[in-house]
């Protein structure tokens, strides 16, 4: 009699290359039976208690950065499961510990999601230094065309060029970031626990530099640390109190990182030039003073969210989920 089939669970609608959106990917089982792949039908995240009813049975399970992976879902999907893949870089949804516990793996796509993250990056210190988004409500709501731009004194936005960009966390998306801003001519400080060769040698150049140092001697603040007990709340009120009037802070990585409600208090107040962020404290929450602000750029995380890197990430999340479960059936 054969064995039953693997049965892969993705808790989120992932794109396929080639396939219409909703058509779930094929997956090939590391010990050559067949694969059973069943995926979330909605786009957004499942609430919880539809979360622990989709992964019950699941011998391998790509999760998303919303699901909460404790022990109520390791509980709920049952000892089958063998590993859990997280469909992003960071790992901070996932109870590490809980997983040990039992015996699962837990893998995710760090490498896949590095030039779209960095991309978003630039693109925000763009938009903030520039004015874009609010150039682009000028003339959409008919303004150009009652007011003219204001030439020569209007819309002055932030040069960067000979400005400093200091990267917080030395990782491949904070190096993929600091390449882009060599374009732009800026120089380039990081913040790391330890010393990054890569950053200091030709052609970025980079001068490491202490946290509270950096950020005030920086232009341009990207954030790119990964979300832990030490990092979380890092950027409070004190430090952001360091920044120039002039500086721009950017984070795509982890919203609780920053000190939410500091951080509008200090653009409501006008003390620096502004912020982009694409990550929240309490997302998909927002601080209710942060929507009227002119001076922040806004994106709903989408780091990542380039067709091509995406259907990247599926494939990676889909080989990773059947590795991590093959590397758990050896380990028993």
């Amino acid at each position: 009699m054969s064995e039953r089939a693997l049965d892969l669970a993705i808790t989120g609608v992932v794109p396929v290359r080639g396939r219409a959106v909703g058509v779930a990917p094929d997956a090939a089982s590391p010990d050559g039976r067949s694969v059973r792949v069943r995926m979330s039908s909605g786009l957004s995240p499942m609430a919880r208690a539809d979360l622990l009813s989709f992964v019950r049975g699941a011998d391998a399970i790509v999760t998303m950065f919303t699901d909460r992976v404790d022990d109520e879902f390791l509980d709920a999907a049952g000892p089958s499961l063998r590993c859990v893949c997280n469909f992003a870089v960071g790992t901070d949804n996932i109870d590490f510990a809980a997983c040990e516990r039992r015996g699962i793996v837990v893998r995710s796509t760090p490498d896949v999601v590095t030039e779209g993250t960095a991309n978003l990056a630039m693109g925000l210190i763009l938009a903030c230094a520039r004015r874009i988004v609010q150039a682009d409500a000028y003339v959409r709501t008919g303004r150009f065309s009652r007011e003219g731009n204001t030439f020569p004194t209007g819309w002055m936005g932030m040069d960067l060029c000979g400005r400093e960009l200091l990267i917080v966390g030395a990782g491949r998306i904070g190096y993929a970031v600091a390449q882009r801003a060599l374009a732009f001519g800026m120089r380039i400080a990081y913040v790391s626990r330890s010393r990054k060769l890569a950053f200091e040698i030709a052609p970025l150049a980079a001068r490491r530099v202490e946290l509270d140092a950096g950020l005030a001697s920086a232009d341009v603040v990207s954030i790119h640390t990964p979300l832990t007990p030490e990092t979380r709340g890092m950027i409070d009120a004190r430090r952001l109190s360091l920044l120039k009037p002039d500086a721009i802070i950017v984070n795509t990585a982890r919203g609780a990182v920053i000190d939410e409600a500091a951080l509008a208090k200090i653009l409501c107040e006008r003390r620096i030039w502004g912020a982009g962020l694409d990550v929240f404290e309490h997302e998909p929450r927002v601080h209710p003073d942060l929507p009227g602000l002119d001076n922040v750029v806004m994106t709903p995380h989408i780091g990542s969210a380039e067709q091509r890197w995406r259907e990247e990430m599926t494939i990676v999340a889909v080989s990773a989920a059947m590795d991590g479960w093959r590397a758990s059936r050896r380990a028993e």
